[in-house]
């Protein structure tokens, strides 16, 4: 198997911090996502490779193992196990780490250890030559990490949405009032366990874009609704736009800018919660009329004149 190098997959070096693999993540998925290539094959499997290389990259323990033991580190506590079962003896009057003077890096083993001789060699440590009594051990599958971004008003419903999770297609619901940052898990749905094992699990975390209208806190919606002057000064009836329909309100006379008005109700749904939503908060703008004539300057000093 050749080695995956996962930091040259993500463009990071290997002494990179969390955040620089987590924006090089970020960048590279919006890049390469299906929905942005639906028809590229390549861009696909790239994809994959991103979502696996941060799967492990972004965990602290995993990073770690993989540091350690390259594409085999979902076995490292199983070699820590034979090894002192073993009491460190090693192979050949040597320690693990002695082939070819070099670590269990996952890349140069050094000497004429070859790829296929390694590969009998951790099988002596983890399969049938194990000391295990002719019985395979089983290894859970690697878990998967994805991406999923959705727009406002489509979290507000619950829906539907099909991911490409390494190369297969995933059809989710999406329960409405999801939230920007949620992490579902899907057991079963990550790599396959090995010598019978159990496989991975798919953890989906939810992106959840900015609306140019509605402002979502919690389960709150914000929203700043246009009065004309006269109808502030005024009162009148108006209709707005929510993210449930349409919506009439009864403005009072005299409405001051910045007014706020709570609509019960009227916010996002609450995640698993049938019937139960935030509120929505109307702040009321008003808008000074512009290009007026002169008969109409003329109204507005004489109410100036009134009013002293």
């Amino acid at each position: 198997m050749a080695f995956i190098d996962y930091y040259q997959i993500l463009g990071v070096d290997k002494k990179a911090s969390a955040d620089d693999i987590k924006k090089a993540y970020r960048k590279l998925a919006r890049k390469h996502h299906p929905d942005m290539n639906p028809n590229d094959k390549e861009a696909n499997i790239k994809f994959q490779q991103i979502n696996e290389a941060n799967e492990v990259l972004s965990d602290p323990e995993k990073r770690k193992k993989y540091d350690a033991y390259g594409e085999h580190w979902q076995h490292a506590d199983q070699y820590e196990q034979a090894k002192q079962q073993r009491g460190n003896a090693g192979y050949g009057g040597q320690g693990f780490e002695g082939f070819g003077g070099q670590g269990f890096g996952g890349q140069d083993f050094g000497g004429d250890f070859s790829e296929g001789q390694f590969s009998d060699f951790f099988e002596s440590l983890f399969g049938n030559r194990g000391g295990g009594g002719g019985r395979s051990r089983k290894f859970r599958g690697q878990d998967y990490n994805a991406e999923l971004h959705v727009g406002l008003r489509e979290a507000y419903t619950t829906h539907q949405h099909t991911l490409n999770v390494n190369g297969k297609q995933v059809r989710i619901t999406v329960p409405a009032g999801i939230a920007n940052g949620q992490v579902i898990k899907l057991k079963g749905h990550g790599a396959p366990g090995g010598n019978g094992g159990p496989n991975g699990d798919l953890y989906i975390t939810f992106v959840i874009a900015d609306d140019p209208a509605f402002k979502r806190v919690d389960n709150d919606v914000y929203m700043t609704v246009e009065l004309d002057l006269y109808t502030a000064i005024l009162g009148g009836d108006i209709t707005i736009d929510t993210l449930s329909g349409k919506v009439k309100l009864k403005v009072k006379p005299e409405t001051q800018n910045g007014t706020k008005v709570r609509l019960k109700g009227k916010g996002f749904p609450v995640y698993k919660q049938d019937g139960a939503f935030g509120d929505l908060i109307i702040t009321y703008s008003i808008l000074l009329p512009t290009n007026l004539t002169e008969a109409q300057k003329s109204l507005f000093r004489q109410l100036a004149q009134s009013s002293n």
